[in-house]
């Protein structure tokens, strides 16, 4: 599978996956979370969400590269990571109240703030 198409298949899974949890936290969590847990998970779904449609930017930007520069791959795999760290630890956070999960959030953030500056790298590069 080409690399388009990869980023393009995860991003619209990821989105996929944060329309269902963010009905999943309305419907079936309001009742059952706290008021700051249920904000923690609706910051990981906001987060997700974001993210799943930068990783669609970045599949359409390597579909019309002809020679896909190494910053769009980048950007890429780090907002699959950022979900994954950032909005992953957040969900388990928020339903299991282990605190210390807060810790590695912020690489997370790390992960996604690489992935936004790899993409302006790529624009700044973009011919």
């Amino acid at each position: 599978m080409a690399l388009t198409q990869f980023f393009l298949a995860i991003g619209a899974v990821l989105a996929g996956i944060a329309v269902a949890g963010g009905a999943f936290a309305a419907h079936a969590l309001r009742d059952h979370l706290s008021d700051r847990s249920l904000a923690i998970f609706e910051t990981g779904i906001r987060y997700q969400m974001y993210h799943a449609l930068a990783l669609l930017l970045v599949a359409l930007l390597l579909s019309r590269a002809e020679l896909p520069p190494l910053s769009l791959t980048i950007a890429g795999y780090a907002f699959i990571a950022g979900v994954a760290i950032f909005s992953g630890s957040l969900y388990v956070l928020s339903l299991s109240g282990i605190k210390w999960l807060g810790a590695i959030t912020p690489l997370g953030g790390v992960a996604f703030i690489l992935g936004w500056a790899c993409l302006a790298i790529a624009a700044l590069n973009y011919k």
